[in-house]
């Protein structure tokens, strides 16, 4: 295996999900939700079943991880690699299921406990260059007054830590570099004050000796891979016919021409630049010009 990528799910499921990975998932979770001194975690209980390997083809599967801490509180944690433009509402609607299902029929409501959600992103969400960390909670608008606290999300971005080109500066810093797959003397470095991420390097290391589960791994490596081509050309043909429908109504059968090489273009860059700039096009030739300038560059 040339690269390893630390956000495969069902890599991250095998190493953090599992009953030898516990020290890792609890200095990662450590990180992310900086309980106050002398209230960090020490231990969870894993909560999730396993996943059958014969869904690791199938793109819909959730390779997440869920955990209860000793007071009860819930943890799910899911890897987003693919930017399905839903993560907002797909976050919430998780967040939902896994705070009603704490009860049963007839149980009392003051028996919910509080859930957290964390999302690590292989993909920029909000538009801050410099934050790569989001937390919410349920708040009122003017005063900011928190209505429980049982609602909480985290969002960690990963592209954002990598494009900061400095060393990390705190432990959720250092686990955001082991995720973005550093690797040779920074990730040895790291690993040297972070216990949580030597364990998980260790458990790594015995996982891609192991032939199956490198099998298993690349199965999942594959099904990703096909997601994002699939959605990567559904995104294509709805600006293809976007950028088409404009030309077809603004310039009439004039345009069939420049909607045929509007139609050759495959590349999702290209037809972005088009379609940011095509309805400024005050002519045929000047949408001419910005199909061939978007092509060309």
């Amino acid at each position: 295996m040339k690269r390893i990528n630390r956000t495969n799910d069902y890599l991250f499921k095998r190493i953090f999900g599992s009953e030898e990975g516990k020290d890792a998932l609890i200095g990662f979770l450590n990180a992310v939700l900086k309980p106050p001194p002398g209230q960090e975690l020490t231990s969870v209980e894993l909560l999730d079943r396993e996943l059958d390997p014969k869904y690791l083809l199938d793109k819909a599967a959730r390779l997440d991880i869920l955990a209860k801490t000793a007071t009860g509180t819930l943890v799910n944690i899911e890897v987003q690699v693919v930017n399905k433009y839903n993560i907002d509402k797909r976050t919430l609607f998780y967040w939902a299921g896994l705070y009603y299902g704490q009860l049963g029929s007839g149980e009392d409501f003051i028996h919910l406990r509080k859930t957290i959600t964390i999302n690590l992103l292989g993909f920029n969400w909000f538009a801050d260059a410099g934050k790569y960390h989001y937390t919410f909670h349920i708040r009122e608008d003017q005063t900011g007054e928190l209505l429980n606290d049982d609602l909480e999300i985290h969002f960690l971005e990963l592209r954002k830590i990598a494009g900061l080109k400095r060393k990390p500066q705190n432990d959720l810093e250092e686990w955001l570099l082991y995720f973005n797959n550093i690797q040779g003397e920074e990730m040895e470095e790291i690993a040297m004050g972070n216990p949580g991420i030597r364990k998980a390097l260790t458990i790594e290391q015995i996982f891609l000796k192991d032939k199956k589960e490198r099998r298993l791994y690349e199965l999942r490596e594959k099904a990703v891979r096909d997601e994002i081509s699939m959605l990567a050309g559904a995104r294509a043909e709805g600006r293809v016919d976007a950028i088409c429908m404009f030309l077809d109504v603004r310039f009439g059968k004039a345009s069939q021409g420049l909607q045929r090489k509007v139609r050759s273009i495959s590349k999702l860059e290209a037809l972005d630049r088009i379609i940011n700039q095509i309805y400024t096009a005050t002519s045929l030739e000047d949408a001419g010009s910005i199909v061939d300038n978007a092509i060309t560059r």
